[in-house]
């Protein structure tokens, strides 16, 4: 199952000339950060002049695409932005100088002014629908769920004193949720996402270290970190209610279905407590702030590993599901793909992955040291 890519600059498809210059193209997909690509060309000088320093192509803010994909699979447009800076590397003669092209997706767009806003009557995700319209970018249908209450005049409204995407990704990390700007097929068609990612999917691979005939990758690493809070308490006095122990938002749960059988604190065995303080209108928003700091605090597991897209058979996404096989009870099962990162040369197709879950497996039940990774 062989892979291609797909090189699209404002819209055309990149020519011959830059493609043939061309000695890697990465691209990282990030839950945390915005996505961003690096383009490495080879230098030449023609005439007095270098070829591809000064190109109107590799201009600021020209529109840079990625669409790659397997034999007889769907496209997947893995990045969708714009050039933001260049670095030029030159030695003697120029025979081994280089041009590296980077910048970030579209959400960059939305990075170009502060501003302070005030937004009433509204809950955060028909804040983030309306953001994401101002920029012709259509909201993903999950981002209502888990809505948060209404910020009403009489109350406290919402104050914005950021740029757009800086103040939805504060939004989103108080809501629980991940915020970004990703397209899905092909390019020009972006989607705001303002949602927690789906954790009951169908795992889109199956990954295994240790398949004697098609192993899919040649080596993980994985560590988990149980110094993170399990439970949170908060109160608050409200100014609608005069009830003078105010109302609790307490939550030891962060709301997610763990992705296999013992979550943080059932592994850890002792829990952690913290105390959580706010500001907010009702013990609703109180509660998804203590949840949403659980539901980051739960992502206590993380797994890096590269693979060759031609053996792992899918082009993988932020926010799908892998399986993990022969890595014992503990460590095999689902992951969440937190971050992709993409390296095409002429030769391959290569992506380093970093997975999350929210749990671990069973305890061994036998098997001696190895337990079951063979």
């Amino acid at each position: 199952m062989a892979s291609s890519f797909r090189l699209l600059i404002d819209g055309a498809p990149a020519a011959d000339d830059l493609l043939g210059a061309m000695r890697a193209l990465e691209v990282e997909e990030n839950a945390d950060l915005p996505d961003a690509f690096r383009l490495d060309l080879a230098v030449t000088a023609r005439e007095g002049e270098l070829d591809f320093p000064s190109d109107e192509r590799l201009k600021p803010f020209a529109n840079v695409a990625v669409v790659a994909a397997l034999e007889d699979g769907p496209p997947a447009c893995i990045f969708d932005g714009y050039v933001l800076s260049h670095r030029l590397h030159l030695e003697t003669g120029v025979v081994a100088s280089t041009l590296e092209v980077w910048g970030q997706d579209a959400s960059w767009l939305m990075n170009l002014e502060e501003k302070v806003r005030e937004w009433v009557d509204v809950t955060d995700a028909q804040v983030a629908a309306a953001v994401f319209g101002d920029y012709g970018i259509s909201p993903s249908s999950r981002n209502s769920d888990e809505d948060s209450p209404s910020h009403v005049e009489d109350g406290h409204t919402l104050m914005q004193r950021s740029s757009d995407i800086q103040f939805l990704r504060d939004l989103a990390r108080r809501n629980g949720k991940l915020c970004r700007v990703a397209c899905e097929d092909e390019p020009g068609r972006r989607v705001g996402w303002f949602a927690a990612p789906r954790l009951d999917a169908e795992p889109v691979a199956t990954i295994k270290l240790n398949d004697p005939e098609a192993p899919t990758l040649d080596a993980l690493d994985i560590d988990w970190d149980v110094a993170r809070p399990t439970a949170a308490i908060a109160s608050q006095a409200l100014f609608t209610d005069d009830d003078p122990d105010g109302v609790a938002g307490d939550a030891d749960d962060g709301g997610f279905d763990p992705l296999d059988q013992r979550d943080l604190v059932t592994f850890a065995g002792k829990p952690m407590t913290v105390l959580l303080t706010t500001t907010v209108d009702d013990a609703g928003e109180l509660s998804l702030r203590t949840t949403s700091l659980l539901r980051e605090a739960g992502w206590f597991v993380r797994c890096e590993g590269e693979a060759d897209v031609n053996r792992l058979g899918v082009v993988p996404r932020v926010g799908d599901v892998v399986a993990l096989e022969g890595l014992g009870s503990l460590h095999s099962g689902r992951y969440l793909v937190w971050s992709a990162r993409h390296r095409i040369t002429a030769d391959a197709h290569r992506v380093r992955l970093v997975l999350r879950r929210n749990a671990v497996g069973p305890a061994p039940t036998g098997g001696g040291l190895l337990g079951g990774l063979l």
